[in-house]
């Protein structure tokens, strides 16, 4: 039976990789080695948390996959494409077409209505939206009577659930979230998250999120850890309590070395 999930699992395809992933800042005494040498593969419509402590290297990480950072050695793909071969106006348009983005702050412009901010993207690249697709997606994050409301009317978890659905609008490969509910309360932040869960279970979704609250992580299929630029831990079908014991491990490795 393992076997047969080990095999399933390998043939998973995957949304985006890194390999051999490097990021360094400054040089001589002052340099300072964001990541090391990271290699990672994200398996479509899975939900994967990047977690460590602070400075270990996460959104750095997720920064440079997500072709929003250079990265200084290595390669990145997103699905077939290499990130490293493109320019600066194809690597935006990749993001555009492909990406979805989510962060902390919510990103919403303040003079479009909650529908403007979430067909942004797609009406900036001149697409016209998946009508039974966003109809789907508005259902599914609970804005239908919302969408003529401006930000400001909306309360701080329905902002980010308009930044979920402009996310999943334009049915991008990945989804990357940066701390997505670091600016909400607990029940605020447990509706995105199901909202997140529920896109990669019914909408076959691929999502990546850098968090570092064991409760959202336990959201995720899985849980990379990251240290010192690298990483040196995963789990799989995380539990909160699991991985607040691991981090914990980290914390006293990191006070005893």
């Amino acid at each position: 039976m393992t076997t047969m999930n080990h095999a399933s699992h390998t043939t998973q395809a995957v949304a985006a990789r890194a390999t051999g992933l490097s990021k360094v800042y400054g040089q001589g005494e002052t340099q300072v080695v964001a990541l090391n040498q990271v290699s990672v593969d994200f398996a479509q419509g899975r939900f994967t948390a990047i977690m460590g402590p602070s400075g270990s290297g996460k959104s750095t990480l997720m920064h440079c996959v997500a072709g929003l950072d250079t990265f200084s050695a290595g390669s990145v793909r997103i699905g077939e494409t290499e990130l490293g071969s493109l320019k600066d106006k194809q690597l935006t348009q990749l993001r555009r077409d492909k990406i979805g983005f989510i962060f902390q702050a919510f990103n919403l412009l303040p003079t479009l209505t909650a529908l403007e901010n979430i067909t942004l993207p797609m009406d900036i690249a001149g697409r016209k939206p998946d009508k039974q697709w966003l109809d789907a997606v508005i259902g599914m994050v609970g804005l239908s009577d919302r969408l003529s409301h401006r930000p400001t009317q909306l309360s701080g978890g329905q902002q980010q659930r308009v930044a979920v659905a402009r996310a999943l609008a334009s049915r991008p490969e990945i989804i990357f979230g940066d701390e997505p509910t670091g600016n909400l309360d607990s029940r605020s932040g447990a509706e995105v998250l199901g909202f997140l869960r529920n896109s990669v279970r019914e909408l076959g979704q691929t999502v990546v999120m850098v968090t570092h609250d064991p409760v959202a992580a336990s959201y995720a299929d899985r849980v990379i850890f990251l240290a010192d630029g690298a990483i040196v831990d995963e789990m799989l079908s995380p539990t909160a309590d699991g991985v607040l014991d691991r981090m914990k491990a980290f914390d006293a490795k990191g006070r005893t070395s």
